[in-house]
């Protein structure tokens, strides 16, 4: 499957981009430390968002097959770039606190779940991807 997004150049350091199938807009924005002026993500912020919301995604396909309710599930994404060239995601520390209620045996299928999220299988092996569960 394929999707087509089209991003047009808005001037000092800004792009709108398209979703094809949705017609949804988004504008990104450099960072303030890469000559931007932080006004919105960053292409790397997207990176970092894309993370978190596959990580939730795909243990929400996972639960909902397991009829496990997710709702309150959230997931917090640091993302910590390189301080040496080339300049790149270095790290993402992520937080995933579920929900109340989640039964012990449900909870090792959705921690697996999340290590197949396919994103997260798009960055470079010496990208580190930390990820801490809290169980409310």
């Amino acid at each position: 499957m394929s999707v087509k997004i089209s991003c047009d150049y808005l001037g000092d350091l800004r792009v709108r981009a398209i979703h094809g199938p949705s017609g949804t807009e988004l504008i990104t924005d450099a960072p303030v430390d890469n000559q931007g002026q932080g006004r919105s993500f960053s292409p790397t912020d997207l990176a970092a968002t894309a993370m978190a919301t596959c990580v939730i995604t795909i243990i929400g396909i996972h639960a909902r097959q397991m009829n496990v309710d997710l709702k309150g599930m959230k997931v917090e994404v640091e993302k910590h770039m390189s301080t040496t060239p080339p300049r790149r995601i270095a790290r993402m520390d992520l937080v995933i606190t579920m929900p109340w209620g989640i039964k012990e045996e449900y909870r090792s299928r959705l921690m697996r779940a999340a290590e197949a999220c396919p994103v997260k299988q798009s960055f470079r092996e010496d990208t580190v991807i930390e990820c801490r569960w809290i169980w409310a």
